[in-house]
């Protein structure tokens, strides 16, 4: 079954070329539940090698895909909070991937140039709600928190709970770079990267936001 669900989405990639070298959302939903044994390609220069092989293009893709969903779902969902919000985010960061993989130089790491594409996507889509609604950032600030509480994956009694309201109360940017820290363990020289700022001002933004961590769960 998991070999016919591949050949059935590499005919999707297919048209999709043909159609303008666009990825539809449906093509990238079906990959996204696809479960096929993939080789295990560890190194990322070796994926983007078979990318670039003719005749290899879908599959390299695939690869990519399989290899960093989760991680990049937990990157959004922690941003975004929703499932559903998260879920429409990180099919968009594959769209934009897909479209502009080509381009992709290799002046940084394949995983650091993912993250930023999602990183971007992501304030995109806060920036587009804000604008939609016309909130505040409190406003904002209460809405995550509200489908924080409605969100059965957070036990409201455990400590993780607590720790991402907190995490919600910090500024959209810093709240970024607390995560890509503290989550992703990502050094500070690739989350310069991601962020284009440098090495010096995410340590005080971290800093910063590991106080105002701190200060939230002593007074909740």
């Amino acid at each position: 079954m998991g070999f016919l669900l591949y050949i059935e989405y590499t005919q999707c990639i297919y048209i999709a070329l043909y159609q303008g070298d666009r990825l539809p959302k449906a093509v990238i939903s079906k990959l996204l539940t696809i479960t096929t044994a993939m080789p295990d390609y560890q190194n990322d220069k070796e994926i983007l090698a078979l990318y670039r092989k003719e005749g290899n293009k879908e599959k390299g893709f695939t690869i990519i895909v399989q290899k960093y969903t989760e991680r990049l779902y937990w990157h959004i969902r922690r941003l975004l909070v929703d499932h559903e919000d998260a879920n429409d985010v990180l099919q968009n960061v594959f769209i934009k991937v897909w479209r502009n993989l080509d381009g992709f130089r290799e002046d940084s790491q394949l995983y650091t140039w993912l993250y930023k594409i999602a990183t971007n996507e992501c304030l995109s889509f806060l920036e587009q709600q804000k604008r939609k609604s016309v909130l505040s950032l409190s406003d904002v600030e209460t809405g995550l928190n509200n489908k924080l509480q409605a969100d059965a994956h957070f036990d409201a009694n455990k400590l993780e709970w607590k720790l991402q309201k907190a995490i919600i109360s910090l500024p959209e940017k810093q709240r970024v770079v607390f995560n890509l820290r503290y989550y992703d363990e990502m050094p500070y020289e690739q989350m310069s990267q991601v962020l284009d700022t440098s090495e010096g001002a995410l340590k005080a933004s971290y800093h910063h936001a590991v106080k105002k961590i701190e200060d939230f769960m002593r007074n909740a």
